[in-house]
């Protein structure tokens, strides 16, 4: 059996979880431990297609019901469609599943009713010591029912984005295998949109590459398919879709940063001086053209805890993150790839330019993407490059932020690894990967 120190550190147990690790007698006792927590009559529970995924949520389910509490499965979805059931429905929702990380890993993800965050210190920690501690399972067992609610799902994304204004382009679509696969060709059905599709065939053992489009190399087919069928747009799906990335006319991967600017803009034609979220290392361009429309910028922490936390706190209408993360007031404030995808096809649809051009009007500084570096000791790394950058403004919202007036660099400590994950901003490509050098110097001690 696993450990439930290992399970609950990793991500918060939110994914990459060797299932030597995740077994089916620890979900039992993490779906246990949540539905005592939540107090909740019914939970919402979905998994992915991975091989070990069914069999976590047969356990988990078990778990809740143990405690007298119904449960709702889903069945095989996105994990945007659970959150789109603990809004619609107002109850919990667990998703099985490790997201882009490979098929010999599982996690599980949680949330509260209304789709709410749920981390370290808004119940995370007290979820995972109910699940050491054990909880009663004496009164009476729960039961379950099975729910289609894809059809809704499709209705309610289609509901945010009228399908109307989206013209008849051509749209590569990658899977990768993955949840995406579920639904895109339920909601091309309803578009003047032409869906191509790669690898939408859900298949937890990844067959043709891994499903995780932060790396390039798993971009290289949906890249090599939008240049030979001259395709308007291309789209590649993570595992369990609730991140999206986007791939213009010309071949050439938008960043998050840019795609979180050109919807930004979208939402701030639609809702003048609305409130956007964005994360402390998506580009400064983020928050300035935030402004110049109108709206208000607002910087957070990475990851989807904070910014959704951040969003219910500010009424904000929409967030985004340089992972492919983008988070919609009128989703619950969840994350959604195929609901990123359709307004990006609105805006593309509204614009009458290629999507090659349109990126131009957001794009203003050079960046480095993210880089890992291996480290024995974080704090005194990030120290050694603070204390040889003594002209820089220091933030420590996140990590370690030093800014210049022409430049920036954020490192921030893996929660699950020896890593720093650097992060390089400038005006030019030369001054990036002269920073990415010094301060890489700095960090291995060279």
């Amino acid at each position: 059996m696993g450990s439930i120190e290992s399970v609950f550190k990793a991500y918060d147990i939110r994914g990459r979880v060797d299932t030597g690790e995740l077994d089916e007698a620890l979900a039992r006792d993490v779906g246990a431990a949540f539905a005592t927590w939540s107090g909740a009559d019914r939970i919402s529970v979905g998994y992915d297609c991975r091989p070990s995924s069914p069999g976590l949520a047969d356990a988990l389910s078990a778990g809740i019901m143990s405690v007298g509490c119904d449960v709702d499965a889903l069945g095989a979805v996105p994990t945007d469609l659970v959150y789109f059931a603990s809004g619609r429905d107002g109850v919990p929702g667990v998703m099985i599943t490790a997201s882009h990380n490979p098929a010999g890993y599982n996690g599980i993800k949680l949330c509260g009713i209304g789709a709410a965050p749920i981390g370290v210190d808004s119940g995370l920690a007290d979820i995972k010591q109910l699940a050491i501690d054990g909880v009663s399972t004496d009164g009476p067992r729960g039961s379950v029912r099975r729910v289609d609610a894809v059809p809704d799902y499709i209705e309610h994304l289609l509901g945010i984005v009228d399908p109307s204004n989206i013209a008849a382009l051509d749209v590569v679509v990658d899977g990768g295998n993955g949840m995406a696969g579920i639904a895109v060709e339920r909601v091309f059905d309803r578009l003047q949109a032409r869906l191509c599709g790669l690898y939408l065939e859900p298949d937890g053992t990844f067959p043709n590459h891994p499903a995780n489009p932060l790396e390039p190399e798993n971009l290289i087919d949906a890249i090599a398919t939008v240049r030979d069928s001259g395709a308007d747009l291309g789209v590649a799906f993570d595992g369990d879709a609730d991140r999206a990335f986007f791939i213009d006319d010309k071949g050439e991967v938008l960043s998050g940063s840019t795609t979180t600017a050109l919807v930004a803009t979208w939402f701030l034609e639609r809702r003048p001086g609305a409130s956007i979220v964005h994360n402390l290392i998506t580009s400064r361009s983020v928050p300035e053209i935030i402004t110049e429309n109108g709206g208000t910028p607002i910087r957070t922490r990475v990851g989807h805890s904070f910014i959704k936390a951040v969003m219910a706190e500010t009424g904000a209408v929409f967030g985004g993150e340089h992972s492919g993360h983008y988070y919609f007031a009128d989703n619950f404030r969840a994350d959604s790839g195929m609901l990123a995808m359709l307004v990006l096809l609105q805006v593309l649809s509204e614009s009458g330019v290629p999507l090659s051009e349109l990126r131009q009007t957001v794009e203003r500084y050079a960046a480095s993407g993210e880089v890992n570096l291996r480290v024995d000791d974080a704090s005194v790394a990030m120290a050694a490059v603070e204390a040889s950058h003594p002209s820089a403004t220091v933030d420590r919202l996140d990590g370690l932020t030093l800014e210049w007036e022409d430049r920036w660099v954020n490192l921030r400590p893996s929660n699950t690894e020896p890593f720093l994950r650097l992060n390089v901003e400038a005006r030019d490509r030369s001054a990036v990967d002269h920073l990415v050098r010094s301060v890489t110097e700095i960090v291995e001690g060279r």
